[in-house]
């Protein structure tokens, strides 16, 4: 091969070369802006489901206050089982999560799952994706919304207005209540009446 001829091949092979470069530099400036949208809409599902979770727990504190008034009358029924909403809407919680996680709150719904009380959080971050390759990436934020159920851990056995009531509850077990002599210390705590998860 002459030498003439080596110069026209190494001259034909910079160009593809650069081209070659120029593409895998593209791609792994898109391939990051797609990592970094990944990143945030991770954040915002973590704050929407911290967020979902504060506001039943708020809730589910609120419920057992329900419980431990309606003792002394009959009506703790339907609070223990979870059945009716809470005056309380949990958004405090949620909103203090929110703000823990960078992010704010947009609403806070009361609904049910499977028959029992829940409430969903949707959420937005307060950070962008940032300045990329993709035009208006930069002022985009991600949303993301979570619902966490609140689930009665106790069954009534016995309510008989002006007598002892009787309760059972996964993991404490049975409790007898005289309506007229109650210590609310003594009652079951909050997480010993209700369970709290996250919708699946």
């Amino acid at each position: 091969m002459t030498l003439s001829r080596l110069r026209s091949d190494k001259g034909a092979t910079i160009p593809l070369f650069v081209w070659v470069v120029g593409m895998v530099l593209f791609a792994a400036f898109v391939f990051f802006v797609f990592a970094k949208g990944a990143v945030a809409r991770s954040g915002a599902q973590s704050a929407a489901d911290a967020s979902a979770l504060a506001a039943a727990q708020d809730v589910r504190d609120e419920l057992r206050l329900e419980f431990i008034a309606g003792l002394p009358t009959g009506v703790w029924v339907l609070p223990l089982e979870g059945k009716i909403p809470s005056p309380g809407n949990g958004i405090a919680g949620a909103q203090r999560l929110a703000a823990e996680n960078d992010s704010r709150l947009l609403g806070v719904n009361p609904t049910f799952v499977r028959g029992d009380l829940a409430y969903e959080a949707r959420i937005e971050t307060n950070y962008t994706v940032g300045d990329s390759l993709v035009p208006g990436t930069e002022d985009t934020r991600a949303r993301a919304d979570a619902t966490a159920v609140i689930e009665p851990r106790c069954k009534m056995l016995a309510n008989v207005p002006g007598q002892t009531i009787e309760f059972t509850c996964d993991g404490s077990g049975l409790w007898v209540i005289d309506p007229k002599t109650f210590n609310a210390g003594d009652l079951p705590t909050a997480k010993e009446l209700y369970e709290v998860n996250l919708a699946e």
